[in-house]
């Protein structure tokens, strides 16, 4: 298997995907913010000092899905169609978890877009609580499904 985004010479290049088909693509990502019991229950009453920490992470992933291509080097700029960013709190656990998913219609598939919605939103759950816990851990970012394209369907077990 070789890698596409290096040339003959090693260097390295942007795929070229004009001779792909244009196709209805999805990926959806996960990830997750471990903290402290008392950090969680400061986010699920609404109580963090600068406010609503589910829904400002919400739109900053989706915000985050959008600008993918001009965070990664080598991703192509795509017409995003739809970005869903799900935050929950799992008490059981002391974390937030976090799953984007991602749609267009294109040639490239969108699993840099996914995974960059669940970071940026993982960051900003982060940015939001840290005077009050730093010791929080973004954990689990992960690919589990990728739909479209040549390679069809793809799901984590």
């Amino acid at each position: 298997m070789s890698l596409t985004h290096f040339d003959a010479k090693g260097d390295a290049q942007m795929v070229d995907v004009s001779d792909k088909a244009e196709t209805a693509r999805t990926a959806t990502a996960r990830g997750a913010v471990v903290m402290a019991p008392e950090t969680l229950a400061l986010i699920q009453a609404g109580q963090a000092a600068k406010g609503d920490v589910l829904a400002v992470a919400r739109l900053a992933g989706i915000m985050g899905a959008k600008r993918t291509a001009d965070l990664i080097p080598l991703c192509h700029p795509l017409p995003v169609t739809k970005v869903t960013v799900d935050l929950v709190c799992a008490p059981d656990t002391n974390r937030v978890e976090i799953e984007a998913t991602v749609r267009t219609t294109g040639r490239t598939g969108v699993e840099m877009e996914a995974l960059t919605a669940v970071s940026v939103a993982q960051l900003t759950v982060y940015d939001m609580v840290k005077a009050v816990d730093r010791g929080m851990r973004l954990t689990d970012t992960r690919v589990v499904l990728k739909e479209g394209g040549k390679s069809g369907r793809w799901e984590a077990e």
